[in-house]
């Protein structure tokens, strides 16, 4: 794909995720300062050493590139290529001393996810997905299951306070349908599970790009499929609502389960 260099930008992605994973360690279950943003959601001093750790690299690095952070905004915005950030995608897990937070480092080129992270630095798992490659998860192959029925789907989201109430009857019509084994909390590391063969959907919404966007290579690199609320891939543009399916067969029964 024209401006991708794949095995350079995974080496890359790989040296931004230690660079952030040395910013966190040191204060997982230590005493770290917090505060909560305009929007209400929390933040703290991990959340922007770690950023600002990435950043560091891609401005002295990378500098034609664009970069889209949740905690320092954006830079180079109109560039071809864009590396999305979430330095810690979990905070309220991070804060609470759980190991289920990860960091999320995507590059898109011209809008489309092309390359994701997810590292945990904790428990030192790191899914790598880049397009036209299979997924890794510390360097080894992985696979979504196969999910024969919507019956035998286990399901996951974050947590029930992300949905609006419309959004929230989606859901529940559509766990009604699965096995009714529903997985809460987890954030990114629930689509690495996906990836791993542990979960069959994930079903979230409200999700911003940096959220998302390292997500779909390595659901898709594991023989998965990630798309809106309405069957569509995700970009740039998308509207926040994401489905992770371990089965792209089961997609049209998920919608019609959704209503």
């Amino acid at each position: 794909m024209n401006g991708v260099d794949l095995g350079r930008d995974i080496a890359l992605a790989g040296r931004l995720a230690d660079a952030a994973g040395e910013a966190i360690r040191p204060l997982f279950r230590g005493d770290w300062n917090s505060e909560r943003k305009a929007d209400s959601s929390p933040v703290t001093e991990a959340d922007r050493a770690a950023e600002s750790a990435i950043r560091a690299i891609l401005e002295s690095e990378r500098s034609d590139d664009g970069i889209i952070g949740e905690e320092y905004g954006t830079r180079n915005e109109g560039a071809g290529r864009q590396w999305v950030l979430d330095p810690i995608d979990g905070t309220i897990s991070f804060m609470a001393g759980r190991p289920i937070f990860g960091t999320l480092i995507a590059l898109l080129q011209d809008g489309w996810p092309v390359l994701g992270v997810i590292d945990q630095p904790i428990s030192a798992e790191r899914w790598v997905g880049a397009i036209g490659e299979g997924t890794t998860l510390n360097g080894l192959p992985v696979r979504t299951r196969a999910c024969k029925e919507l019956n035998e789907a286990t399901i996951a989201s974050s947590g029930p306070q992300y949905f609006t109430d419309e959004a929230a009857g989606a859901f529940m019509s559509l766990a009604a349908q699965t096995s009714q084994i529903v997985v809460w909390g987890g954030d990114c590391y629930n689509y690495g599970l996906l990836a791993s063969g542990h979960l069959d959907i994930v079903c979230e919404a409200g999700l911003k790009l940096y959220d998302y966007a390292a997500l779909v290579p390595i659901v898709e690199g594991a023989g998965g499929m990630m798309s809106d609320w309405q069957g569509n891939p995700l970009d740039a543009n998308s509207d926040g609502t994401v489905l992770a399916l371990g089965e792209p067969a089961r997609l049209e029964s998920v919608l019609e389960a959704m209503g």
